[in-house]
């Protein structure tokens, strides 16, 4: 039995912000649909994800920044980082963990550039929607196995 995610839901503070923000970053509308009642459900998918992002108007109780770590993974981190900064958008330096495994939480022991080794799994970026929802870039050509 397979499971694969399907969306995740993130709160925001301004639905049409939000809108824009996702359309700069060249992500695929999915649906924006809206009921009477002030219910809005707007679902975006990033390019070559399975996996869709929804927020809206009374689709979570959650307030933002709700959502932290939300990884896109991509084969070639500078280009998307690249790619990212040249639609506008407010993103880190692409970064590796002096530990070189994983990073830590907040900024502790990030060394600015990509792994010296450009190690799958061992770089990243990060930004932020206009509502504090945090996304990380990872860089990641061949999976470890079983993945």
């Amino acid at each position: 039995m397979n499971f694969k995610l399907e969306v995740a839901v993130i709160p925001v503070a301004d639905v049409d912000r939000a809108k824009s923000f996702y359309e700069r970053l060249g992500w695929r509308l999915d649906a924006d649909f809206s009921a009477d009642d002030g219910f809005r459900v707007i679902q975006f998918t990033p390019p070559g994800s399975e996996c869709s992002i929804i927020f809206g108007a009374g689709v979570t109780s959650a307030t933002p920044p709700g959502t932290q770590h939300l990884y896109l993974v991509v084969t070639d981190i500078l280009a998307a980082r690249a790619d990212i900064a040249g639609r506008g958008v407010d993103i880190s330096e692409v970064f590796h963990d002096a530990g070189g495994v994983f990073h830590h939480a907040g900024t502790k022991d990030r060394v600015s550039g990509p792994d010296p080794a450009r190690t799958d799994y061992s770089s990243f970026a990060t930004f932020s929607d206009p509502d504090g929802n945090t996304w990380f870039l990872q860089e990641i050509n061949v999976r470890l196995p079983g993945r």
